[in-house]
């Protein structure tokens, strides 16, 4: 069995096609329970973030596997097969399990050492458990990857002076805004990345922001626990309005903040702009609204400025990190070793 990865990220396709690649809830499902009926992929796991969309499986052949994964990701989501091609890499064996680890360890992320990627490594693992697409190959590698990114963090100082997309966002936005102190700020989704930046709204000097989201009960509660208050979708014209900040996060696989809606809450306003932070992949901000006079929009890719404050402390910690995924990588290798080295001996 052959370990082969297939995919894209931000060092390889700029947003647009990224979003199109990416895959909500359903399209991973149904993307999964496509490989367990196709005879040349043996085990799979799909990783998609804000960043990248990455599937792993266990194959026979990594030739016809990389094409069963490539012909799946093309299938189930909005990303042609063309487009695939231009943009995907193709990982197998030594290097495939090295690419995860390094991606577990926060090393290939857009923000170095941030740390939702470990969150997101362990839900792919549990959606590839839940679709019955995991064995042991898969398993092994994943959970060594959560062992790799977890010891990064605690032996080496890579995530210290580190941000999350969510508050490297929010930092942009008290740029343009000379401040967030008393700013009327409107979350739209309640997932981790709403909870990471409303946290980050609050420490910022931000009073009272509103949740609004499809499930109310998810509104509520992050409301409550950020001191603000939860409203349903339907009032998002009226919210837009009354708001200085818009955070969105949502999963949707089209834009909810449309640029007719953003014309609408800047009609009547004096000078006062309103400033749009799309952290979503499918983005939730129409595109179009960065050409409207008043809004300011900053989305996925305009995050690296945000960072470079501790980007050389960052640096140097990542050669540790890097040291201690070499080493995990032969950990692994080694451990798959032993079975064939115990048959051979009996």
């Amino acid at each position: 069995m052959e370990l082969v990865v297939a995919g894209i990220s931000h060092r390889t396709a700029p947003l647009e096609l990224r979003e199109k690649a990416a895959l909500d809830e359903c399209a991973r499902h149904a993307l999964l329970a496509d490989l367990a009926a196709d005879p040349r992929v043996h085990e799979a796991i799909a990783l998609s973030t804000c960043n990248r969309t990455e599937l792993y499986a266990a194959v026979r052949s990594r030739e016809e596997g990389a094409r069963a994964l490539s012909a799946a990701h093309a299938r189930h989501t909005r990303v042609g097969a063309h487009e695939l091609t231009r943009v995907r890499y193709v990982l197998a064996g030594t290097e495939a399990v090295e690419h995860l680890l390094r991606v577990a360890a926060s090393l290939d992320s857009m923000v170095l050492g941030e740390s939702e990627i470990q969150g997101q490594v362990r839900a792919a693992l549990a959606h590839g458990d839940q679709a019955g697409t995991v064995g042991r190959e898969l398993r092994d590698l994943f959970r060594r990857a959560l062992v790799t990114g977890k010891r990064v963090r605690r032996v080496t100082g890579i995530g210290r002076g580190a941000v999350s997309a969510s508050r490297a966002a929010v930092e942009l936005a008290a740029d343009a805004m000379s401040g967030l102190h008393d700013r009327r700020a409107l979350l739209i989704g309640a997932g981790r990345a709403a909870e990471a930046s409303g946290h980050a709204l609050v420490k910022h000097g931000v009073r009272q922001p509103v949740v609004l989201n499809r499930s109310q009960p998810n509104a509520q509660c992050l409301a409550r626990a950020l001191g603000g208050r939860a409203a349903t979708l339907g009032a998002l014209d009226r919210e837009l309005a009354a708001a200085d900040l818009v955070v969105c996060s949502t999963g949707s696989p089209l834009p909810l903040v449309t640029a007719a809606a953003v014309e609408r809450a800047l009609a009547g306003r004096s000078d006062r702009p309103l400033v749009l932070i799309d952290l979503a992949v499918p983005r939730d901000v129409e595109p179009a609204v960065r050409d409207i006079t008043g809004a300011v929009v900053f989305d996925v890719d305009d995050l690296d400025a945000a960072v470079r404050e501790h980007h050389d402390e960052r640096l140097r910690e990542a050669a540790r990190a890097e040291q201690i995924v070499r080493d995990e990588v032969d950990r692994h290798l080694r451990r798959r070793e032993l079975p064939a080295i115990a048959s051979c001996a009996a």
